[in-house]
């Protein structure tokens, strides 16, 4: 099969297309002839070793995948060969094929292509168990996005609005919010022109809810905005900033700073993901879900996938088409 394959940790330039054997399943595991794979934020980091998890070298990045089972390892009860299912990865999913833990799998919905179904588990799945579970955002709090056109930024939109909230968006540009007005942001800011801490006193007086995959800046103006018992839920660093966060000001409105990893679920609480995907699959078959896809390349053009990502062209999502 072709597969993108890392052999040594130097950002873009060490990836290479290469022909390798087809993986075999072993137990638990399903054989997935993958359709499509979705690129994410976190693939720029681990192909430089900047990610928390290191697979050993050499080693095929990807961390979603979307295809048709081809074959069951020892003890997979609950998919047959044949069926179509996407999944969050590890690792390995910019490839022709992929062996995959089948718990962490789940049939792709009627209706949805196997584009979509790239595009959907870690970005959908990490807003969800990010305002379900662990923010546990109600119905009537307000919402504040940042980076909210991005791949998880602007499904938090979705998210935010299909649990009941209102939804302030913030991004670097109005183009680039216009893509989350379209998914359902009540409020929109430009943090490249306005004072996110003003325009938020201006627009609802405070925020119950901040979902922060930025940092920085954005982070720190923020958590200002926060009221009484509110909650900032940091899971990434897209600004290359990492702020630091003075817990004098937590204790005074009584804030609570929240760390959170999607794939950590994947091993620690597995029916917890599960559970998530389960859910997120349901809402778009209610149409409460849009995958947004913003560019779409061959397994051939990773590298160009990669960096549209990184040089922040894209909104929603980046898509490989590996077939």
């Amino acid at each position: 099969m072709r597969a993108i394959r890392i052999h040594e940790l130097t950002g873009l330039d060490a990836l290479r297309l290469e022909t390798i054997p087809s993986p075999s399943p072993g137990p638990g595991e399903i054989r997935v002839a993958v359709h499509a794979a979705g690129v994410n934020f976190a693939d720029t980091l681990m192909i430089k070793g900047g990610y928390q998890h290191k697979p050993p070298l050499p080693f095929t990045p990807g961390m979603e995948a979307a295809g048709d089972v081809v074959e069951l390892g020892e003890g997979v009860t609950e998919f047959s060969v044949g069926d179509r299912v996407l999944a969050p990865m590890r690792f390995g999913a910019y490839a022709e094929e992929a062996a995959i833990d089948a718990r962490h799998c789940v049939r792709i919905p009627d209706g949805m292509d196997y584009r979509a179904g790239a595009a959907f588990p870690i970005a959908y799945g990490t807003s969800h168990l990010a305002l379900t579970h662990r923010t546990q955002l109600r119905a009537g709090e307000v919402l504040l996005v940042l980076g909210a056109s991005g791949g998880v930024g602007l499904t938090a939109v979705e998210v935010g609005k299909a649990l009941g909230a209102t939804v302030i968006a913030c991004a670097g540009s109005a183009e680039k919010l216009e893509v989350a007005r379209s998914r359902g942001a009540d409020h929109l800011i430009d943090y490249s022109a306005e004072d996110i801490r003003k325009r938020v006193k201006e627009l609802t007086g405070g925020v119950d809810v901040v979902y922060d995959p930025v940092g920085g800046d954005a982070s720190r103006a923020a958590l200002r905005c926060l009221n009484f018992e509110g909650r900032l839920v940091t899971l990434g660093f897209a600004s290359g900033d990492i702020p630091q966060i003075a817990a004098n000001y937590l204790l005074v409105k009584n804030i609570a700073v929240i760390g959170y990893s999607f794939s950590s679920y994947r091993f620690a609480q597995p029916a917890a993901m599960r559970g998530t995907l389960e859910e997120i699959c349901r809402w778009y078959v209610e149409g409460k879900l849009k995958p947004h896809i913003s560019f779409t390349f061959p397994l051939a053009e990773t590298k160009a996938a990669l960096s549209v990502l990184l040089e922040r062209k894209s909104t929603g999502k980046v898509v490989i088409d590996v077939r």
